[in-house]
């Protein structure tokens, strides 16, 4: 595949108040990409808006949305197209998780995390895998995590989810193989966002030590950018993949139950 060309492209960036969505939108806008800002909080989406175009001289959208909702792909693309703006790349960022035995958890919550984690980011895919194929240059990440490789336990739905992710994408990078279109699923061990916050616990990282965004974002490019591009890269925390893919299944869910316990 040819090199990526940022400053002709028009990347959507799902969860971009904060954390990984945030250091994408840097990382792209660094990089000359024009960029489509998608979270709930309107007043973050802005201030970092203001702060790349400044730096940048790029263009940003704002757009401020809970993508919660069963259309949540449709209903942004159709309201995009609307008002000209026509998408090249796709980072589906957007997701949470909580960290609690199963048995505690709000089912409400648990409903809202799949709707989120799952739900909007399929439909996201499909509603640019299309046009993101057509332009011969477009990309789309899906955000999966280390947790998507192994049992998570105290964290079950979560990783659960993020499996579904992982699995989901990898398929869809060797049904468009040769179109055209990059695809990865991007794999993320601990990292220092407020992903913790919102789990509700700091432990939720099984022990691991955290990396900054800035080398998540960094390794996901760089991958993205290989003329033989994998179909997922983990970006931190490796040995724990491998560990537990070489484990006999119930020893593997045993340590990763130990670990979510410390």
């Amino acid at each position: 595949m040819a090199t990526i060309d940022y400053r002709n492209q028009t990347t959507i960036v799902t969860g971009a108040s904060s954390g990984l969505g945030a250091e994408f939108a840097r990382q792209l806008a660094g990089r000359g990409s024009n960029l489509v800002l998608v979270a709930r909080r309107a007043d973050r989406l802005k201030s970092l808006a203001d702060e790349l175009t400044r730096a940048h001289g790029i263009t940003v959208t704002v757009v401020a949305r809970d993508l919660g909702r069963p259309d949540a792909g449709r209903t942004l693309r159709a309201e995009l197209e609307s008002r000209g703006i026509h998408a090249t790349g796709l980072i589906n960022n957007a997701g949470f998780g909580t960290h609690d035995a199963f048995t505690n958890e709000d089912p409400e919550r648990l409903q809202s995390m799949i709707a989120l984690n799952i739900s909007s980011l399929v439909d996201l895919s499909r509603a640019y895998v299309e046009p993101l194929t057509a332009t011969g240059t477009g990309f789309l990440i899906n955000v999966a995590s280390l947790l998507g490789h192994q049992p998570t336990p105290y964290m079950s739905v979560y990783g659960a989810t993020k499996a579904f992710v992982l699995s989901f994408t990898e398929s869809l990078w060797e049904e468009t193989r040769g179109t055209g279109l990059r695809v990865l699923a991007l794999c993320p061990g601990a990292t220092r966002t407020e992903f913790y916050d919102a789990a509700g616990s700091q432990t939720a990282d099984y022990g691991a030590r955290r990396v900054t965004p800035e080398m998540v974002v960094r390794t996901a490019l760089d991958t993205l950018g290989r003329r033989s591009a994998p179909p997922s890269v983990i970006t931190n925390g490796r040995p724990v993949a491998l560990v537990t893919k070489l484990l006999p299944r119930r020893q593997a869910v045993q340590l990763m139950g130990r670990l979510a316990r410390r």
